[in-house]
């Protein structure tokens, strides 16, 4: 009772000042309250402005104070409008472009604006328009437009610096600012966001622009971000097959961007998921090929199977950027399986065959995230869609009777969405939801061709790669509190639909939930991660509980 009737004093205490006004033919007034007299003394005087510029251009504003209340008085006089207006020597070129038509003079000052923006977009940040020869007849008005080009301005080579190891050549491609190109006010805004989100550097400090003779050289002062990573864990362990001889086991992530700052990427993730199963994915990317808009990637992946099966896929694509937030690539994708063991038998086939699969697609990423990396506000979406002829290869070592029922060859279809949606409720509060779907779809599916789920970056609460699957769906959803910049304790939930046509039943609905903390250092970023799954594989049990966690050290 104490505190909140101190509460109470310290709140009627406090100095808060209320700004009322209304039209003279109005009985009631509108109000507004502000925290300082100086902020409501600025909303008063801003009143007039209002008025004046929806044509009343006699508006005659009365203030009264009384102790904390500002009372305003508006007589608003008769309403002017435009009857005539010439164009003058305002080129017929930037009417069309900013869309004037017929006689609508409702916003002549809107249209000065537009065309001086024009101007500045199509070579001439010097333009100037006024107007001039007003009359003023009753309550109409007429005039004539003035207008002043200035000289055509073209983009000089820009300039780098800063501790940034980013080339002038690659800053050119990437902004769109082309020496010799017309000089363009939009253009420089947009460079400005597309470095913002860039994920190989930032800003360092507000560009300047320098205008010389009729060349305009903008300087951009940029600071690399750490973004390449390494991590890995290795160990030896005794060779159960080989005795007396030891196995390398672990995990390795070795990412390097914009070697040489060129936009030059590459990749190698190698991964040992047992005794006799390991995974390796490698990939290069080089933007801007040969100085054209092109973006070209090489993936190469292999995953070998226990002693089942070895899969490898390569694959080129061919990148494009459409727009500041969307990406549009083609690609061609090779994949082939092949079987390390098989037993004699007569019926049935195995699950898994040698297959080869050639595909063209096309995929495209819409990217409206606030951060590259960070992200708490935006959406991201990536779409991809191939189709292509697989083949299946006989093997010698099984019967050929078992292959009379099987296609030699015929078409596959593969599809794949990913969603991811960031909210920002408060400093310390936010959400991240994310839905991620794929299908594969064929008469004769084998079981090493199918997707793998399962570990830290899909379903949490499972090993990795755990489910095999021709088609899924899952949802993801984390409530994050922020203690730091990139620091956060989370509360998550995978929710999951899988389709397995070797496993009985065939369909899944795999669920887990977890928590965790992600914790960002000056050495890299830390993850730790509890999750409780259940399947028709895994029974809801601690027992069955996984731990993932990871760090990154980023450099």
């Amino acid at each position: 009772m104490f505190w909140l009737l101190l509460g109470n004093t310290w709140c009627l205490g406090q100095n808060v000042f209320s700004v009322q006004w209304k039209k003279s033919e109005q009985a009631q007034y509108k109000s507004r309250v502000f925290q300082e007299i100086g902020s409501a003394r600025l909303f008063a005087d801003s009143i007039r402005n209002v008025w004046t510029e929806n044509g009343f251009l006699q508006t005659e504003v009365g203030q009264q104070q009384r102790l904390d209340t500002l009372f305003i008085h508006i007589d608003s006089g008769p309403l002017f409008f435009w009857e005539e207006l010439r164009m003058g020597e305002v080129p017929q070129k930037l009417w069309t472009r900013i869309g004037m038509s017929g006689k609508n003079y409702s916003e002549p000052y809107g249209w000065m604006e537009k065309v001086v923006r024009e101007a500045e977009n199509h070579g001439y940040p010097f333009a100037k328009i006024w107007l001039d020869s007003v009359k003023i007849e009753g309550e109409s008005l007429s005039g004539v437009f003035v207008f002043e080009e200035g000289p055509l301005i073209t983009w000089d080579s820009l300039v780098v610096s800063g501790d940034t190891k980013t080339q002038q050549r690659y800053l050119q491609q990437f902004s769109g600012i082309l020496p010799g190109a017309v000089f363009s006010q939009s253009d420089l805004e947009k460079s400005i966001q597309r470095i913002k989100r860039s994920p190989y550097f930032s800003l360092a400090s507000v560009p300047e622009l320098n205008f010389q003779i009729k060349t305009a050289k903008p300087y951009f002062i940029l600071k690399d971000r750490k973004i390449n990573v390494f991590d890995g864990v290795i160990g030896l362990i005794p060779n159960q097959n080989e005795p007396n001889t030891l196995l390398l086991t672990g995990e390795l992530n070795l990412d390097l961007y914009h070697l040489g700052g060129k936009g030059r990427d590459f990749s190698v993730h190698w991964q040992r998921l047992n005794i006799q199963s390991q995974s390796l994915e490698v990939s290069a990317k080089e933007s801007f090929l040969f100085r054209s808009p092109l973006d070209l990637q090489l993936n190469f992946s292999l995953l070998k199977q226990d002693s089942s099966f070895v899969n490898r896929t390569f694959q080129i694509d061919f990148g494009y950027r459409i727009s500041d937030s969307g990406y549009l690539k083609f690609f061609n994708r090779r994949q082939s399986g092949d079987l390390i063991g098989t037993s004699e038998r007569t019926s049935p086939l195995p699950t898994s065959l040698d297959y080869r699969w050639n595909q063209y697609g096309i995929g495209s990423t819409w990217d409206w995230l606030d951060d590259p990396f960070f992200a708490r506000r935006g959406a991201i979406l990536t779409t991809e869609i191939s189709l292509g002829n697989k083949r299946v290869i006989e093997n010698t070592a099984l019967p050929v009777e078992l292959y009379q029922e099987i296609p030699r060859s015929s078409p596959q279809f593969q599809g794949m969405v990913n969603a991811e949606k960031h909210l920002f409720l408060k400093p310390f509060l936010g959400l991240y939801f994310r839905l991620n779907g794929a299908i594969m779809k064929n008469e004769n599916l084998f079981l090493n061709e199918f997707y793998r789920l399962g570990g830290l970056r899909s379903i949490r609460g499972f090993n990795e790669k755990f489910f095999f699957a021709d088609r899924y769906a899952f949802f993801s959803a984390e409530q994050r509190v922020f203690f730091g910049d990139n620091s956060f304790l989370m509360v998550f939930g995978d929710f999951g639909v899988l389709n397995n046509s070797y496993f009985s039943p065939k369909n899944d609905k795999p669920r887990s939930f977890g928590l965790g903390i992600n914790l960002d250092t000056e050495g890299g970023l830390f993850s730790f991660v509890f999750g409780l799954g259940s399947s028709n594989m895994q029974p809801l049990s601690f027992s069955y509980s996984r731990i993932h966690f990871g760090y990154l050290a980023r450099f």
